[in-house]
């Protein structure tokens, strides 16, 4: 009877572990910042019109919409988050907190269309106390924020590349387009590291610095350290970095 009461319990507990992903998912602006990004990606697609052989730039805008299709983004960034996480509730606990939220608020904010427009020629040069700029360091430290743009201007940079490869086969050969793509992942990290202290106060502007505080003490904590790793473990999964259009063409088709 004991047996039965704790295969009972440990059945019942799946569907609710489970939902805690799905939850974090949507709690830490998951599905927004993929519509975000979409937004951004049309607009790319337009710039490329006007510079690009109709063929060629066809090619770049069937690429990228089968790579990056909302529903084939969600369920790799979802699967991955739950590999590479292991226990998501103190992650959900602090991103539905109020200082969570608003974490969320500001991160969603500085990815609209709009924002990202108004900022395209660069952001302005942030004023902030000593004690302000500390907690900004410790932040980037903590965040694993440069990484995450490599990752997305690797997965844009890809599709260009397997666009090309259609185009001119065996110019680049196989998957050495992607190879040669991730090969500047270090000098694209080394770009946003260089303005990264200013980006976040730019972003983070409307915490105050009791809650950047406690931004910083979860981002350090155990818990939010792993959380930001298959965080950046989801974004690369979910924009498919490093991996053909081509070898995506069976996940998509099963979706």
């Amino acid at each position: 009877m004991r047996a039965l009461l704790v295969v009972m319990t440990l059945l019942l507990s799946l569907p609710a572990a489970a939902d805690d992903y799905l939850q974090l998912y949507q709690a830490a602006g998951w599905p927004q910042q993929r519509m975000h990004f979409s937004d951004a990606l049309q607009a790319a697609q337009e710039r490329y019109r006007g510079s690009l052989p109709p063929a060629v730039h066809q090619a770049l805008v069937n690429n990228s919409n089968q790579r990056f299709a909302a529903a084939a983004v969600d369920q790799r960034a979802q699967q991955a988050l739950r590999n590479n996480l292991k226990q998501p509730a103190s992650a959900l606990q602090f991103f539905q907190s109020p200082v969570g939220r608003k974490i969320i608020d500001a991160e969603l904010l500085a990815t609209r269309s709009d924002q990202l427009a108004r900022y395209a020629n660069g952001l302005p040069r942030s004023e902030a106390s000593a004690t302000r700029r500390l907690l900004i360091r410790h932040l980037a430290q903590a965040l694993p924020a440069e990484e995450a743009g490599a990752e997305v201007s690797l997965a844009l940079a890809g599709v260009a590349a397997d666009s090309l490869s259609q185009m001119l086969p065996g110019l680049l050969g196989g998957d050495s387009a992607q190879s040669l793509l991730n090969s500047q992942r270090q000098r694209l990290m080394e770009q946003i590291a260089g303005d990264l202290d200013n980006t976040l106060l730019h972003v983070y502007r409307e915490l105050s610095d009791a809650e950047l505080e406690e931004f910083v003490g979860f981002a350090q904590s155990e818990a939010g350290a792993a959380y930001y790793q298959a965080a950046l473990a989801a974004i690369r999964s979910g924009l498919a970095v490093g991996q053909s259009t081509a070898s995506l063409a069976p996940a998509a088709q099963g979706i």
